[in-house]
């Protein structure tokens, strides 16, 4: 599958603003704040600086729509696990996760990113688990490949694989500064996108 155009359409603070449902087939990026999302996002359509991209934590706080080749969205949910917030907003944020996640007809896909450098933390098996029980078609993605030597990753890898309980296949790496893993992630965007038709 190829990406050839990619914008941004709205921040919807809550279900009830965000574009009409089954219009569309939409993919979810979840995963810890500071795991790299935005990043991943500009990396996988070929767009720096269409999502805005922070070293601080807890910065994607709306579920953020992106129309995709005129065809599918890709929303970039709030991070999880992101201590320095008030609890009231914690929570607020995963109101807005929960909701969207268990109402959203038109998704297809959520794709889990986990910093490759720290492998799964007990919030992203606790998303894991959550989205496992719901039985939603899910791809886990190692993020920030490129910060680790060849058998650091390939360590990483094996142990998160194991950890989440899945085959090696359904952990993919990727690396947002040399694309790598960017072909394979859009293959099983590609399968995703066309069993929806």
């Amino acid at each position: 599958m190829k990406i050839h155009r990619a914008e941004f359409v709205t921040s919807a603070p809550s279900l009830a603003q965000a574009p009409p449902d089954r219009v569309r087939p939409e993919v979810a990026l979840v995963g810890r704040s500071n795991v790299g999302k935005s990043s991943f996002l500009c990396g996988l359509v070929g767009r720096k600086g269409l999502a805005k991209v922070s070293s601080t934590p807890g910065k994607t706080r709306m579920l953020n729509y992106f129309l995709i080749d005129q065809r599918w969205y890709l929303v970039d949910l709030p991070g999880y696990g992101y201590a320095k917030v008030s609890k009231a907003e914690q929570e607020r944020w995963g109101r807005i996760m929960e909701d969207y996640l268990s109402r959203r007809e038109g998704l297809v896909l959520v794709i889990q990113l986990v910093d490759a450098r720290h492998g799964p933390q007990a919030s992203d098996l606790q998303m894991q688990g959550w989205l496992s029980d719901k039985d939603f078609k899910h791809l886990v993605v190692l993020t920030k490949s490129d910060k680790l030597s060849r058998s650091q990753l390939l360590r990483s890898h094996r142990q998160s694989a194991v950890a989440m309980g899945l085959p090696l296949d359904d952990v993919l790496v990727y690396s947002s500064v040399t694309g790598d893993g960017r072909d394979a992630i859009l293959k099983r965007l590609g399968a995703a996108l066309n069993q929806q038709g």
